[in-house]
């Protein structure tokens, strides 16, 4: 299947996602923000990235915009809570500066399983 590169602050969900891809069959890399998530991008060059929006350090619009600058046919998954406004602006600017696709916190294994095909 395909290598992906999971970005998230948050190592419980980062952990949760890593178990659903493995379990779907893909090979996962794991970054705590932006910053680590692009230096694991340019040792790994994953097919996909799965992004959260709001990290410390490098945040996930900013990384966006970077993986797009240096890798413009990368798949990348932006996500982000999923119940304030302030969270679907922030999803609605990821998919404008470039994300192939959204997920709204909370998730289904199977939603995430489809977005990645």
């Amino acid at each position: 299947m395909a290598k992906i590169l999971v970005i998230d602050d948050d190592p419980h969900l980062r952990r949760t996602v890593a178990r659903v891809l493995t379990r779907g069959h893909h090979e996962v890399i794991e970054a705590a923000d932006g910053s680590q998530g692009l230096d694991r991008f340019a040792l790994h060059r994953p097919e996909i990235v799965i992004t959260d929006l709001l990290m410390p350090e490098k945040e996930g619009i900013e990384t966006i915009r970077e993986l797009r600058r240096i890798a413009p046919l990368v798949r990348i998954v932006a996500m982000s809570g999923g119940g304030t406004d302030s969270d679907s602006i922030f999803l609605g600017m990821a998919k404008a500066l470039g994300a192939d696709a959204i997920l709204a916190k909370p998730f289904r294994a199977e939603e995430l399983l489809h977005v990645v095909g």
